[in-house]
């Protein structure tokens, strides 16, 4: 069994001088929700082992400043990829087999529909999961899935299937975070 959390990043701002989008920071309000996430991984969800993650500065500040607010030492193993960039679920599938190695969790911290995609196609649709049906309407900013899944090798993981463990958004922790926007 390997333990897979999903952290999407959290709210950013609306342009980049540069018009470049793997360049836009958070927002203030990405910045609180990131804080307010981290406490809450930190609190409630054991540590990870791994941490992947896309390099865009959104997804790197999330990160950071999720990890100060968890209070406790980050894996000494973190990778930044470019594979995880705007990724689809078929590319996260791609960085967790090759890059998962022997980890049995793994903290991936990337964007949307990516994270989304890869959850709904790999927690069954069969009805007994009302957190899949939250994820099916919207995977928000900053939002954090757990999965369990079914595997014991991470090179396994395209046909692996997921249990979902929980599922938070930053507005579930504190409603002056929500609605969350696209971006």
């Amino acid at each position: 069994m390997k333990r897979l959390g999903l952290l999407r990043h959290a709210k950013s701002e609306e342009d980049r001088p540069t018009g470049h989008d793997f360049d836009r920071g958070l927002s203030p309000k990405g910045r609180r929700a990131a804080e307010t996430m981290g406490r809450y991984i930190g609190k409630k969800i054991d540590a990870f082992d791994k941490i992947l993650a896309s390099p865009a500065v959104r997804v790197q500040e999330t990160l950071n400043i999720a990890l100060d607010a968890m209070g406790r030492a980050a894996p000494v193993d973190r990778t930044e990829t470019r594979s995880l960039y705007l990724a689809t679920h078929d590319s996260i599938e791609d960085v967790l087999e090759k890059m998962g190695g022997d980890a049995d969790s793994i903290l991936l911290v990337a964007h949307n529909p990516g994270l989304e995609d890869f959850v709904l196609d790999h927690v069954p649709n069969d009805g007994s999961c009302a957190l899949r049906d939250i994820v099916a309407t919207k995977y928000p900013t900053g939002a954090f899935a757990l999965l369990e899944l079914d595997i014991d090798n991470w090179a396994d993981v395209s046909d692996a299937k997921a249990k979902l463990i929980t599922l938070t958004r930053p507005r579930d922790l504190d409603p002056t975070l929500g609605p969350e926007m696209a971006n």
